[in-house]
């Protein structure tokens, strides 16, 4: 029991370390390589797991040999456009201009009843105020509403804006973020104050605290009162 459980940790250890390496895509945003890597990865880890008889090697190796390769398809994907093409795929057409590409959604095996689900989800239900759905080479479907059916922006209003940069977290369940404190160029004294002006003597009292672009400190106490 105890050599399962060790084989099965050490297993967990690399696939994470691998997976990490390979990058922060989301499940629905990975190439058709990548995906496949990762499905191998989980098998080629499970085998192991389950029987002790074989070695735990014969799991490793495949794993990061699969590492290295995703990594050169990578990595020639990145440097190539021809490349890139054939491993990653090409974006395809599916409406322009407010019409169905027939042929495109053949070529993609893309069924009508799949385009109009999709076009429900995006909010975009009318095909005639589609400028393009293009198909991604992750699956997605990106949509581009034709320009007298999109949302109006503060730019058409032709108002002016004020820049908007990330708020900078503080206190994160009690515990302060010193880097942050030190970007901010403000430092503890000043923390320690407002919070004070709060009746809050102890960060520890604190469930999030942030500053935001215009120099507004947010708080929540722990008890689940929300100030500002």
């Amino acid at each position: 029991m105890l050599v399962v459980f060790i084989r099965t940790l050490v297993l967990y250890s690399i696939v994470i370390i691998v997976m990490r390496i390979m990058g922060k895509r989301q499940i629905g945003q990975l190439q058709p390589f990548e995906l496949a890597v990762a499905i191998m990865i989980s098998e080629l880890a499970a085998v192991p797991m389950q029987d002790t008889r074989i070695p735990l090697v014969n799991g490793i190796i495949p794993i990061l040999t699969l590492l290295i390769a995703q990594l050169v398809l990578s990595f020639v994907s990145l440097k190539s456009v021809k490349a890139r093409g054939v491993i990653c795929g090409k974006p395809s057409i599916l409406i322009e201009n407010g019409r169905i590409i027939e042929s495109n959604l053949r070529s993609e095996m893309y069924t009508l009843n799949d385009l109009l689900e999709q076009l429900r989800i995006k909010d975009s239900p009318n095909i005639a105020d589609i400028e393009f759905a293009i198909l991604e080479t992750n699956g997605q479907l990106s949509i581009i509403p034709k320009s007298q059916k999109r949302p109006v922006t503060v730019e058409d209003l032709k108002l002016s804006t004020e820049y908007e940069g990330l708020p900078l977290d503080f206190i994160v369940d009690g515990k302060v973020m010193v880097g942050n404190l030190e970007k901010s160029k403000l430092g503890e004294h000043w923390l320690r104050q407002n919070l004070a002006k709060h009746g809050i003597k102890d960060y520890k009292e604190v469930l999030f605290a942030s500053l935001d672009s215009q120099g507004n400190l947010y708080y929540q106490k722990k008890e689940g009162r929300k100030e500002k």
